[in-house]
């Protein structure tokens, strides 16, 4: 059965796309099966995997609100043992959509969909990563329902902790009224550069926060890492021997250990 983890943060520019693209990638070279969920319109986790929109006839959008099976999708990437379900602009359009739905049938869910339509494929993967869009709004609120856990990435800038605390209170709302079992899986600090004292210092307010929760790996700040994306790969594939790809390596196996599969 599938661990499924959303990586949220409603700041922007976080590298919430960039750890969801590559920790899903070196899940999958640790020998997982693993979904990767672009719940963004954006469609930034589709792209930077080298997809775009003509490439597929179903996207995230029509999966939650019931256009197509999951498995429909589902799309096998050529990376080892990484599935996609893209996401296109259409995603932009759920709020509006289930609204609409919500007046037409008093018993429909808003917030449910994503999670009634994993239960088709949980038993097909090891884990389901959600990359979520900056906000915290319908479609983020299916991944939290939907999700076991999450992993908050904060980078290691000013104001990083700007805005956690409101993430905090929906992941106990979450808690409280729809999904009891959801935790965090870890904060994950990104971004490092290392030739700054900021980043030192924010790593230290971070870990004084959250204590345990905090992920040993660090992501750093890395043009290479930047460039991956463009080019359609995750970093382990555009270069193999960046620090990068070891950082997200190392994130892969601290994640495995912490669920002891």
């Amino acid at each position: 059965m599938a661990k499924i983890i959303s990586l949220v943060n409603q700041k922007g520019g976080v590298g919430k796309t960039t750890t969801s693209i590559n920790l899903a990638a070196a899940l999958g070279k640790e020998g997982k099966k693993t979904l990767l969920i672009d719940l963004d319109p954006q469609g930034n986790a589709s792209s930077g995997l080298g997809l775009n929109a003509n490439d597929f006839k179903n996207d995230v959008y029509d999966v939650i609100t019931g256009n197509c099976e999951i498995t429909m999708a589902m799309i096998k990437t050529k990376f080892k043992n990484l599935s996609i379900i893209p996401a296109t602009i259409n995603l932009a359009g759920v709020d509006v959509e289930f609204v609409k739905k919500m007046i037409e049938d008093n018993t429909f869910r808003q917030n449910e969909q994503l999670r009634k339509a994993l239960e088709e494929v949980k038993e097909k993967f090891d884990y389901i990563i959600i990359d979520c869009q900056p906000s915290l709004g319908i479609s983020t609120m299916n991944a939290l329902v939907a999700s076991d856990s999450v992993i908050i990435p904060v980078q290691c800038e000013y104001f990083a902790l700007e805005g956690i605390t409101q993430l905090l209170n929906s992941i106990i709302l979450v808690q409280s009224n729809m999904n009891p079992e959801l935790r965090i899986e870890g904060v994950l600090l990104t971004m490092l550069d290392g030739r700054t004292n900021i980043g030192l210092e924010i790593i230290e307010e971070v870990r004084k926060c959250f204590k345990s929760k905090v992920f040993n790996t660090i992501i750093p700040r890395l043009v290479r890492l930047v460039e991956a994306p463009s080019h359609g790969k995750p970093i382990s594939d555009y270069d193999p021997t960046s620090r990068a790809t070891l950082a997200y390596q190392n994130l892969a196996k601290e994640v495995i250990s912490r669920n002891g599969n």
